[in-house]
């Protein structure tokens, strides 16, 4: 079948489901125990449960932690291995994801967007929007994120499922489908039980620019760091308070401003923190920890211990502890024992029409953890630009192109496995 000649189908398709899905508050919770974080990203999963047993697919489960889980059985006759298909359904705590209200922007003509609230997205700092000229673009109204991280994957899957439902002469193999929440603090994959998969290789849909493929991301960990002082009345305070509010402010001021996110690209790792909060007797810190190597990331970790032992010489009645917790780690290693994988995405990219940028992730997925379990896991472009804040934007040929991507994998998967 000549995928291309569904363009329009795809679009409609893609776009209303996006829309949707993006106006549904699922942000994930940092600081909750529970499995899922938040109870309100139960809303999505179900959401996307009822539709995919709409769609007439008979194996659909969406289990008691807010997974998604889909079995799109094999054409009649086709013995092709399975293949799975992940993203996510929580958006970032970086930016509120309550109440999102899309613009679409139709015919894009290049100039500068005024989103709303104050805010607009100019050319001349994103010059990436020059890209897309003529194409239907997608933004927020500048007063919360838009979360195309990950609803346009989310879409993109859902929009494929349903064509390869509508058109069964497209032979294939057992496609599986799964949807995890918080992916966005770490936890995507912790309640997934990998070995009750049937796919040997995956997919998640989870990248950015039209056309990038990623199989190498950094090795992340997240540092808690806790100030305890010593309070007393401000009146009589001389040589006795050890302020935590002022600690900290010392502490985060002697963490190389070169190794911070604003001042890195590329190859660079970066120490970033992501939230402080406290009163004079006791403050925390969150950091999280990045770079390719992990003997770079443990480098930058032992410093911030070493940093703690430094505030509490300076400030002898301060108690400073330091914890650090891996979340994942680089899939470069394990994908490059799988060449036939990522040969196999590229030219499913390139029978899309795109030609595929290969560039290591400056974050991670849930397919680094799945990687790092042994399912194979590359990370495919969604479309989407400026992650978790009001600057988020994503056209809709570019989620046509990823949806076009994914029954290309579907297809060459069956003309080489088959």
């Amino acid at each position: 079948m000549d995928i291309a000649s569904l363009n329009e189908d795809l679009r409609r398709d893609v776009l209303d489901r996006f829309l949707r899905y993006v106006r549904v508050y699922t942000t994930s919770d940092r600081h909750s125990d529970t499995m899922p974080s938040s109870e309100r990203q139960f809303d999505l999963a179900r959401m996307l449960g009822d539709e995919l047993t709409a769609m007439g697919i008979e194996d659909v489960t969406v289990t008691d932690t807010c997974y998604v889980i889909a079995r799109l059985p094999a054409t009649t006759g086709s013995t092709t291995e399975p293949l799975l298909f992940l993203a996510h359904v929580d958006t970032a705590p970086d930016l509120t994801g309550e109440n999102v209200s899309p613009r679409v922007w139709d015919n894009y003509d290049g100039g500068v967007l005024d989103i709303g609230h104050g805010y607009s997205l100019d050319p001349e700092e994103y010059p990436t929007l020059r890209r897309f000229v003529g194409d239907t673009i997608v933004t927020t109204d500048g007063s919360t994120l838009l979360g195309a991280d990950d609803k346009a994957g989310v879409a993109e899957i859902m929009t494929a499922a349903s064509l390869l439902i509508a058109h069964p002469e497209i032979e294939h193999g057992e496609i599986e489908i799964v949807f995890t929440p918080d992916e966005e603090i770490g936890r995507g994959v912790d309640g997934l039980d990998i070995d009750a998969l049937h796919s040997n290789v995956a997919f998640t849909m989870d990248g950015g620019i039209e056309g990038s493929i990623e199989a190498e991301c950094f090795t992340a960990y997240q540092v808690t760091v806790s100030i305890d002082g010593y309070v007393i009345h401000p009146g009589s305070a001389k040589n006795k308070m050890a302020n935590a509010v002022s600690i900290a402010g010392r502490f985060l001021s002697m963490i190389p401003q070169s190794e911070s996110p604003e001042a890195t690209d590329g190859r660079d790792g970066f120490y970033c923190p992501v939230e402080i909060s406290g009163s004079s007797g006791g403050v925390n810190i969150v950091l999280i920890v990045r770079d390719f190597d992990h003997e770079e990331v443990l480098r930058r970790v032992k410093f911030l211990e070493t940093l703690g032992a430094t505030m509490e010489a300076a400030y002898p009645r301060c108690r400073v502890s330091v914890a650090s917790e891996k979340q994942y780690t680089n899939m470069a290693e394990a994908l490059s024992k799988s060449p036939e994988i990522m040969a196999l995405l590229t030219e499913a990219v390139e029978r899309s029409g795109v030609d595929p940028v290969m560039e290591p992730i400056r974050g991670g997925t849930d397919g680094a953890r799945l990687t790092e379990m042994g399912l194979p896991t590359p990370n495919v472009f969604t479309g989407g630009m400026n992650f978790h804040g009001r600057f988020e934007w994503i056209p809709v040929g570019s989620m046509v192109k990823a949806v076009q991507t994914i029954l290309n994998v579907v297809l060459l998967w069956h003309e080489k496995r088959g």
